[in-house]
């Protein structure tokens, strides 16, 4: 599809201005285009392009499927699962069936036992590493395909807001647009950020890192390593996200490659510093990777003979927020709206939320032409709250990057969040196959606390809290990080919103694996021992994912 198309004549207005044709605007504009919204989708640079974030999680494949039914748009559903993605959009992606974290102190051998596994169960679904170049023009071709005016190459240099009437864009080059209304999906240098001096300075966020990352070829499995002592993980590291954590940060590793039938040799590769102990080196990114490789042999054994295919991207602090994301006329999206980092993999998950919220407001928008400020208020405490609960969650993980027995803590918070909150969306898209009503999102949206994952438990959310304030603590030197490990545990032990028999709770349960015997048993708890807001929402949960797993269809 070509990329060059005929400029607008002046008089052209458009219901939805969307700055940005990456995963977020790509996404929003298929979404509003195939409901009849017209759509003007700019971006100021073209398409195929490198972009990270490339790791899905269950709640972000789930999300996807739910809103390719919510709006009709059945091209995204392919992009819910591997298998989807493999058969209809591209084989240059890699498969995702754990979460792995390996725990290295410098100038020791890596201890075995200091590891963290959360598999995704394979049964049911396999998740992806998103070759995102090709993910992000598949997208933006699908917005193209239903409607939406594409414009790349376009640079806006300024915007004009009246709340009656709507947004005048003007490019660099003197063109003008109208739109009633403007999404802000462009990333840190927004433009209606900087219109609107919208920035907090300094920013809020407590988490502190900085990022070097790019695509290299040669990089080797992890599991074949002869320098490292054999893991008891579940699952083969290489056929997952690795995430080799130390004392000052983290480095990923998202293999393509790591599929008989993926035709992709790279893997994408980040180094992630707490630039307050790790200030950046003016030899550039290629030596400070090289530097800590050097100091941490056992890692750069996967390594060696692997080489850069493209420049590293070398940043400065990641953390950025707003202190206003929704106002007259407009909306800061996602990476517009503010970044902590990418440990987790939430970038996608908060996009996709976004898109999901905003859809249907800007489509009953474009209809009953009410834009005012207040239909969109929600998108301002989804996305600070979201902003708020990874900034704790990653804050909380770097000081226990420090200590180990404090990590493994902090990381079963984390994998609690991740399969309940999957949980959740498992039932409400069950119930929404069941009835067909809208009126099951909407009930989702009203009954969570924003930014939390999970709706139903006032526990959970207390679990965060508690273990960002024993971080807070830690890092003060007021508490010692074994009493604060402990006291996470603790409190995970006695939760009302998991299953016992889980033991998330002990020690040792570092690597979890959700086996049908678990399931079967987590079954049993909701039926009898669940508190009655969370067993039903768990068990029809567990009824969509085997209807699944029998389907197979989307796998």
């Amino acid at each position: 599809m070509s990329q060059k198309t005929a400029r607008p004549r002046s008089d052209d207005r458009y219901d939805v201005a969307i700055l940005g044709s990456g995963m977020a605007g790509g996404m929003l504009g298929a979404v509003l285009a195939r409901n009849g919204v017209k759509v003007l989708l700019l971006d100021a640079g073209t398409h195929p392009r490198f972009a990270v974030g490339e790791s899905t999680i269950p709640y972000t494949s789930g999300m996807t499927r739910m809103i390719a039914d919510r709006y009709d748009v059945p091209e995204l559903k392919p992009l819910s699962s591997f298998k989807g993605i493999r058969q209809s959009v591209s084989r240059q992606c890699g498969q995702k069936q754990n979460f792995g974290f390996v725990y290295h102190e410098e100038g020791r051998a890596q201890d075995p036992r200091r590891i963290n596994q959360l598999v995704v169960p394979s049964a049911i679904r396999t998740e992806t590493h998103l070759f995102r170049q090709d993910i992000d023009s598949y997208l933006f071709h699908v917005a193209v395909k239903y409607g939406a005016h594409p414009r790349l190459a376009t640079r806006i240099a300024d915007i004009e807001i009246d709340p009656d009437s709507g947004a005048v864009l003007r490019t660099d080059n003197g063109e003008e647009f109208r739109a009633s209304y403007v999404v802000d999906g462009s990333g840190f240098r927004s433009p209606l950020a900087e219109k609107f001096d919208l920035r907090e300075k300094p920013t809020r966020a407590l988490t502190h890192s900085r990022s070097m990352f790019t695509h290299m070829i040669g990089v080797k499995p992890f599991d074949a390593s002869p320098t490292a002592r054999p893991h008891d993980q579940p699952n083969p590291w290489h056929h997952g996200t690795l995430h080799h954590v130390f004392d000052g940060g983290w480095l990923w590793v998202i293999p393509f490659d790591n599929h008989p039938e993926s035709l992709n040799p790279l893997c994408s590769v980040g180094l992630t510093y707490d630039p307050r102990k790790f200030p950046k080196s003016e030899a550039g990114a290629q030596q400070e990777f090289d530097d800590f490789l050097a100091r941490f042999p056992e890692i750069a054994w996967q390594f060696k003979g692997a080489k850069a295919v493209r420049p590293w991207v070398s940043t400065g602090r990641l953390q950025y927020s707003a202190h206003r994301v929704v106002g007259d006329r407009f909306c800061l999206t996602s990476h517009a709206a503010g970044f902590i980092d990418a440990l987790y993999s939430r970038g996608l998950t908060n996009t996709l939320e976004i898109v999901n919220a905003l859809g249907w407001r800007l489509i009953a928008a474009s209809r009953d032409g009410d834009w005012s400020t207040e239909r969109f208020s929600y998108l301002e405490s989804l996305q600070q709250g979201l902003f708020d609960f990874h900034d704790s969650l990653v804050y909380s993980s770097f000081v226990g990057f420090k200590d180990y027995e404090l990590w493994n803590a902090v990381n079963r918070t984390w994998m609690l969040g991740t399969m309940l909150g999957n949980v959740m969306l498992e039932d409400a898209y069950y119930r929404y196959q069941r009835t067909g009503s809208d009126a099951v999102f909407l009930e989702l949206e009203q009954s969570k606390r924003p930014g939390s994952p999970l709706p139903v438990s006032e526990g959970f959310n207390e679990m965060g809290d508690l273990a960002r304030e024993a971080c807070q603590a830690v890092e003060a030197g007021t508490l010692d990080a074994g009493t604060a490990a402990a006291r996470i545990l603790e409190h995970i032990r006695h939760a009302d919103f998991i299953a016992p028999s889980f033991r998330l709770g002990e020690r040792d349960t570092r690597c979890f694996n959700m086996s049908p015997g678990k399931m079967a048993k987590n079954a049993v708890w909701c039926r009898r021992d669940a508190p009655p807001e969370i067993g039903p929402r768990m068990i029809n949960a567990s009824k969509g994912l085997v209807k699944m797993r029998l389907s197979r269809g989307h796998a």
